[in-house]
């Protein structure tokens, strides 16, 4: 396989040890059938503004081995027909991986000395993301989304997703007859105490797999919060035995298969919202507060210094603004330069990938919210 479709950020392709070029790639794309011809084309033509950057380092022979992976895409309609709101692309040397992205991105290919991943941060560590769990006696659901947009994660098939699929032969409520009162998950058992302290047993050994599951696949990778969703009788039990740091306090209290995800969806904005406006209330506070102290600052040639000598705790980037430059490690100064040349990137990308790998916190904010004009604001550890 030329490429790979992964979900995992950050993925090791941005430790890989090379002489480049790191392409980036960023295109919005769409869901729709009707449209897919009209994304083929916009890719095709981005490949190609990747090739005339290369055309200035490598030969024609180079290029065509280079861009491979991308030649094969654009006619490979299988990926095309199952797209989201964007796709992203990181490719170096013979690694490239492909990112689906539950947001527009702005249309972007960019030749670079390192790859462009500020939109990546803002996708794995943007404040108004969240996960649904959709939880019932029978099986489970997972969602991820944001304010504007909510999609049913599409479960690994070694993944047991059912109550039989977890417990098997054991499964006790297989010998027992249920019949469904009022529609929905609610059901009445017939049989001895006994038989129903076992289907009970069952229900939270099934719960207990589901926390496993839902901690270690995805909510330890993501970091985002997860919302339950579920009938109320069911919140207690799953709560009551969860180990997951990110389960929200409160949650939905409905059948989640009673709604749509645009319903789902709005209600579960209804909660993160306040949670979204608070975090990022707090993080401005903190910066203001690390400036009034000098240990923070906006002025990106210091934030650069700092960042070189991993001093920077975490970093504030303006979403869609790029600052065509490079960082010059051996001076400590911006060098402004033509997005166009192989050598030069974006500053403000470049500063979030230092701040990234040295273990730092980044957080990608719209303009709007940032407290600062520069592009960046930068809280010190020291």
């Amino acid at each position: 396989m030329l490429y790979k479709i992964v979900n995992d950020f950050p993925n090791e392709i941005l430790n890989a040890e090379s002489h480049g070029p790191y392409i980036s790639l960023y295109q919005p794309t769409h869901r729709q059938s009707s449209e897919i011809k009209q994304d083929i084309i916009r890719f095709k033509n981005l490949v190609k503004k990747i090739e005339e950057s290369l055309k200035l380092e490598y030969s024609k022979r180079d290029i065509e081995t280079i861009l491979e992976p991308l030649y094969t895409l654009a006619e490979d309609n299988e990926f095309w027909l199952h797209s989201y709101d964007g796709i992203a692309i990181l490719m170096v040397e013979d690694k490239c991986v492909i990112y689906k992205l539950q947001r527009k991105v702005e249309e972007m290919a960019l030749v670079s000395d390192s790859f462009y991943i500020k939109p990546l941060i803002r996708k794995f560590q943007s404040s108004d993301g969240y996960q649904l769990l959709g939880l019932n006696r029978k099986e489970f659901k997972l969602f991820e989304g944001n304010r504007y947009i909510l999609d049913e994660i599409e479960l690994p098939a070694d993944i047991p997703r059912t109550i039989k699929d977890v417990l098997g032969d054991e499964y006790t409520e297989s010998y027992l007859k249920a019949a469904s009162y009022g529609g929905g998950d609610r059901a009445m058992f017939h049989g001895h105490g006994s038989k129903k302290d076992e289907i009970q047993i069952d229900i939270e050994r099934f719960f207990r797999s589901v926390d496993r599951i839902v901690l270690d696949r995805y909510s330890k990778p993501s970091k985002l919060p997860l919302m339950l969703v579920a009938l109320p009788e069911y919140h207690t039990v799953f709560k009551n035995l969860s180990h997951n740091p990110y389960l929200m306090e409160e949650g939905i209290k409905v059948d989640f298969d009673s709604l749509s995800l645009a319903k789902l969806r709005d209600k579960a904005w209804e909660q993160i919202e306040s949670v979204y406006l608070n975090k990022t209330k707090k993080l401005i506070d903190r910066f203001e507060n690390a400036r009034a102290q000098f240990l923070g600052s906006d002025d990106l040639a210091q934030i650069a210094r700092a960042a070189l000598e991993n001093r920077v705790e975490t970093i504030l980037v303006e979403d869609n603004r790029i600052i065509p430059g490079k960082i010059n490690p051996d001076t400590n100064m911006i060098e402004e330069g033509n997005l166009e040349n192989p050598l030069v990137g974006d500053v403000l990308d470049d500063l979030a990938e230092m701040v990234f790998k040295s273990k730092g916190e980044v957080v990608v904010l719209p303009k709007e919210r940032m407290p600062s004009a520069t592009g960046a604001a930068a809280i010190y550890r020291y």
